[in-house]
């Protein structure tokens, strides 16, 4: 010890001493500082998408969905119950988007705060048969929803960290202001179908809120909310006869939905199944066209103008869209 004092003096040793100490004493597993960020867990990758945008590095965000994933049919994992166990927030759409994930997060372990994002807006209804009338849960088809459920994941992040207000407050403008551009730029590109072409036809309901909110009539779809639905022959056969006397340009496959029934579809009516199928529950994967929210609602909008006999002007550039 003092060959050690006469060569290091005594400051040194202690700061050594003190890093030997703490670097044994630290359980495995922890965080070291400046890694002990809120926890939050997001279900779908839209949620996802719009809390990093917001929240950036100021969080540990986990999704459980990843891209091109179903929330209507996903089967939770166990590594999903050890998200949400060990979760400070959880962000979920609602509305039973995700029924699976609902049961689960509803779950006596999970203490977690649970905020249900796509309830926020009132929502449109739909048929669902025997079932009657329920909630239809793609909130986020209408831009002006999305920029109300921004402000909400803003306020629950403040909460959650009231230190990072003002990275989470500027950070939500930015995103808002880009919203607010994608929201008129889609109805501008929507106008631009001959008035007798603005109808959709699709594998599933989840176009309701897109149609109201930018002039388009929701022609037909071969299967309801959910996609765990199986439609019969007869149903395929009433949807192809009503697409023929509407005289529909182009019907829609889906990105998270098999494409064989809505093919078969669009053989039986003798109608163009587009090119580019509707990115609808979920987003693209990374690097593709589609791989944030924005990205998405363009490449959707452009792909329905198109089909439908519209001349869609390219979208403007902007942080979240690359072209």
């Amino acid at each position: 010890m003092d060959k050690l004092l006469r060569l290091w003096g005594l400051p040194a040793l202690a700061v050594a001493i003190g890093i030997w100490v703490g670097g044994c004493s630290t359980p495995q597993g922890t965080q070291t500082p400046g890694g002990n960020k809120p926890e939050v867990v997001s279900t779908s990758t839209l949620i996802t998408d719009w809390t990093q945008q917001v929240a950036r590095d100021a969080v540990n965000l986990t999704s459980i969905l990843k891209p091109g994933d179903d929330p209507h049919i996903y089967e939770p994992v166990p590594a999903d119950t050890i998200a949400l166990e060990k979760a400070d927030l959880i962000l979920y759409n609602g509305y039973n988007l995700e029924p699976n994930l609902i049961r689960l997060i509803a779950a006596a372990g999970i203490q977690a705060r649970k905020v249900a994002v796509g309830e926020i807006i009132p929502p449109l209804e739909l048929d669902e048969g025997t079932r009657g009338k329920v909630p239809d849960p793609h909130v986020w088809g209408d831009v002006k929803n999305v920029i109300k459920m921004v402000d909400l994941i803003r306020d629950e992040l403040i909460r959650l960290s009231p230190k990072e207000r003002e990275t989470f407050t500027q950070n939500a403008a930015q995103l808002t202001q880009e919203l607010q551009q994608l929201d008129q730029w889609i109805g501008q590109q929507i106008q631009t179908i001959p008035v007798q072409q603005r109808q959709l036809v699709t594998t599933h309901d989840a176009f309701q809120y897109y149609a109201r909110a930018y002039g388009l009539t929701i022609a037909g779809t071969l299967i309801g909310i959910s996609t765990e639905e199986q439609p019969s022959a007869q149903t395929v056969q009433k949807l192809a006869n009503s697409i023929q006397r509407l005289g529909v340009p182009a019907i829609f496959a889906e990105t998270t939905i098999n494409p064989r029934l809505i093919t078969t579809v669009a053989e039986e009516a003798n109608v163009k199944l587009a090119s580019q199928p509707l990115y609808s529950d979920s987003v693209g994967v990374p690097g593709s066209e589609a791989d944030t929210y924005i990205k998405m609602m363009v490449a959707n909008t452009i792909a329905i103008a198109r089909a439908l006999g519209g001349q869609p002007a390219p979208y403007p550039r902007s942080p979240s869209v690359s072209q």
